[in-house]
């Protein structure tokens, strides 16, 4: 279902905007190589008003991978871009604003399905079509200031770095196998 964003076409409001403004800016497009796959809160219908357009990458290669980005939104209000290591991987993300959205890209060197954010998407999807309820409690939450996945685990009842319990807990119930 996430592998392109026509699904965001028939959506909310928000989903149809974010799917006009990213056909516009022509990221999926101009990005290509890097398998962008847009992720988060957007595309399963759990974002607020301060939500950002998440878009992952495969990136082996940091530096040519900025002065791409710099060449296509080094323009854009808020450009910023920076490198950093999570869980011992190299990162590059990048921020901006564009037509009423932070955008927010994020690379690492592995396959985008093998991504936390990926997994933690497919995973709080699952959730949500099994458990209707849960969306409405995850964005109460997300309202008073938890992030996603922290809010997941809260109306789960799950206990520990949210983060991992929530992939724990989907590779339990069968939402997701890595």
């Amino acid at each position: 279902m996430f592998d392109t964003i026509t699904y965001l076409k028939t959506g909310n409001e928000k989903q149809q905007k974010a799917y006009s403004v990213i056909r516009e800016l022509g990221i999926i497009d101009d990005l290509l190589e890097y398998h962008p796959t847009l992720c988060g809160t957007v595309p399963i219908g759990v974002d607020t008003e301060e939500s950002d357009l998440d878009i992952i990458f495969e990136v082996y290669d940091g530096t040519q991978f900025e002065k791409k980005l710099v060449a296509l939104y080094g323009d854009k209000r808020g450009f910023r871009f920076k490198n950093f290591f999570i869980r011992d991987l190299s990162v590059v993300k990048t921020n901006f604003f564009y037509k009423g959205f932070e955008f927010e890209l994020f690379g690492q060197p592995q396959p985008v399905k093998q991504q936390y954010a990926y997994i933690h998407m497919v995973i709080e999807h699952a959730i949500m079509e099994e458990f209707p309820h849960v969306r409405e409690q995850v964005i109460r939450l997300k309202q008073e200031g938890l992030k996603t996945e922290p809010a997941f685990c809260e109306v789960l009842g799950l206990t520990g770095d949210p983060y991992l319990q929530l992939i724990e807990y989907g590779k339990e119930k069968g939402f997701f196998y890595n």
